[in-house]
């Protein structure tokens, strides 16, 4: 028998962005609380290997100077295991943490309220947390349909102003 894992509401703009520790594609741990300092993107997407989330992810990784330049790493989470993640990372040339938020299934997706149980994978979502842990930008978009890359270079450059 399997726990079901409750989603809490997506964190409200201006909060303290929920900690977390999970395993990245290499099996090493990481937090979001170690970045403290940066600038984070919190890039949630459903599957590694399919097709908006590899075209998303890949648009990340062809423009990654524009998070660096405003001192942000890319942190992208899904469902899938690290071997899963590892393997898809060696395909697409991803350099970035890809984050195993594969057990206890969906938690940390959970937590930022952007799990969905009914498929049990977490929904296309991004959440742009500053320097000191405080959620600046938040979207959710539905299933199938790509976040508009253009929203992540105006709030970085934001970011970068402040």
């Amino acid at each position: 028998m399997t726990a079901a894992v409750e989603s809490a509401a997506v964190p409200a703009l201006g909060t303290k962005a929920p900690d977390f520790g999970l395993a990245n594609q290499y099996g090493e741990p990481v937090t979001l609380s170690s970045f403290r300092g940066q600038n984070v993107a919190l890039v949630f997407y459903p599957f590694a290997f399919s097709g908006i989330c590899t075209g998303e992810l890949c648009e990340i990784r062809d423009n990654l100077g524009i998070f660096e330049d405003s001192n942000a790493v890319v942190l992208a989470v899904s469902v899938d295991s690290k071997f899963s993640l590892r393997a898809y990372a060696a395909q697409e040339g991803y350099s970035f943490d890809l984050l195993a938020d594969f057990w206890p299934h969906g938690a940390v997706a959970s937590a930022y309220g952007v799990f969905d149980a009914g498929s049990g994978m977490a929904q296309r979502a991004t959440f742009i947390i500053d320097a000191d842990g405080i959620i600046r930008y938040s979207v959710v978009n539905p299933r199938g349909q790509a976040r508009d890359f253009n929203e992540y270079r105006t709030v970085l450059a934001d970011l970068k102003q402040a």
